[in-house]
């Protein structure tokens, strides 16, 4: 409950900064309609020259779109604004005033910024979702429905795994910035299911760099693709990462050398 409590109490402190700038919202409903615009453009273009990619349909591929946008809006708003934050504070040895508090430093170190109107980019994909699954003409089960929330709320904590542990090179090498630019643009991948991709790149967008598991899987769930034993393994990788990711941090902590060493 207490960090429940804390998680929210920031959240709130982030909405409220968020804001005092409203017109910040009419700029993110310009920069995601553009983003969306040039999506819809590329993928209509594909069409142009066949009726399906890789087995994938255009109403399927639209799914995957409103995905992508909305994991991009779920990183946009609370995890990348929180590694950022943490990837400066180690390189400026102001971390200390997060490891002195009373509560588990990784935790607040992971919800202290929250950008609001980032999540217009995620209602955004929930409607190109929901369009698209109308489009494909099919009726959703209540169990595609849970497994597609499921494989959504895992690949989350994927990315924040991976970015948490790519931020926390920090601790031991000076500029991480060009990994986390690069990271960014493999991200870009995950606009297209993964399946259409050479077997190399592939793999390193589904075990190396969780993007699959962050993007088509769920993709897979809502068009009847995905197995149990995905899903299962998708819960072992989840869990394998968490498990990484508190030891990187707890490794990098020790190494750090702050303001007050």
């Amino acid at each position: 409950m207490h960090t429940i409590r804390l998680t929210l109490t920031y959240l709130r402190i982030g909405i409220s900064n968020e804001l005092q700038y409203r017109v910040n919202f009419f700029i993110q409903i310009l920069q995601s309609l553009i983003a969306l615009a040039v999506g819809l453009i590329g993928l209509a273009l594909v069409f142009d020259y066949t009726e399906q990619l890789n087995g994938w349909s255009q109403p399927e591929l639209l799914v995957v779109m409103g995905i992508f946008i909305l994991m991009g809006g779920v990183i946009r708003s609370g995890i990348q604004p929180n590694m950022q934050r943490l990837m400066d504070e180690i390189r400026e040895g102001t971390l200390d005033f997060a490891l002195v508090k009373p509560v588990d430093s990784q935790l607040i170190a992971s919800v202290r910024e929250f950008r609001f109107w980032q999540l217009i980019d995620v209602a955004l994909g929930l409607v190109i979702i929901g369009i698209s699954v109308k489009r494909m003409g099919g009726s959703l089960s209540l169990l595609d429905i849970l497994a597609f929330i499921a494989a959504l709320l895992m690949g989350t904590l994927m990315l924040y795994c991976f970015w948490l542990m790519l931020t926390a090179t920090a601790f031991w090498v000076v500029r991480v910035d060009e990994m986390v630019n690069l990271f960014e643009g493999v991200y870009a991948a995950g606009r297209w299911p993964v399946t259409v991709y050479p077997q190399w790149l592939r793999l390193i967008l589904t075990f190396i760099i969780p993007v699959a598991f962050a993007v088509t899987i769920p993709a897979e769930a809502l068009t009847g693709r995905l197995t149990l034993l995905t899903l299962f393994g998708a819960f072992g990788l989840m869990v394998l990462l968490l498990v990484l990711a508190r030891f990187v941090w707890r490794r990098g902590v020790r190494a750090y050398s702050g303001a007050s060493a």
